[in-house]
C-alpha cells in the first residue's frame, strides 16, 4: 500500500505543478512577454514547486518517525 501511496502522490504533485507551470506561462504571455520568456518563466515555476514539495518532504519525514 505504501508504494500505491507514494506513486499517487507524486502523480498528484506533478499534475499541480504543471498546472501552476502552465498559468504561470499563461500569466507570462497575457503581460506581454515572449514566448521564449514565457516558456522560461513556466519552467523556472515549474522547478520551484518540485523544489518546494521536496523540502517540505524533507522536513515532514523525519516526524512521521
Amino acid at each position: 500500500m505504501n508504494v500505491a501511496v507514494t506513486l499517487l502522490t507524486t502523480a498528484l504533485l506533478l499534475v499541480v505543478a504543471l498546472m501552476v507551470a502552465g498559468c504561470a506561462g499563461k500569466l507570462a504571455r497575457l503581460e506581454g512577454a515572449s514566448y521564449p520568456t514565457a516558456i522560461t518563466r513556466a519552467a523556472a515555476t515549474f522547478a520551484a514547486v518540485l523544489t518546494v514539495a521536496a523540502a517540505v518532504t524533507a522536513v515532514l519525514v523525519p516526524l512521521m518517525r
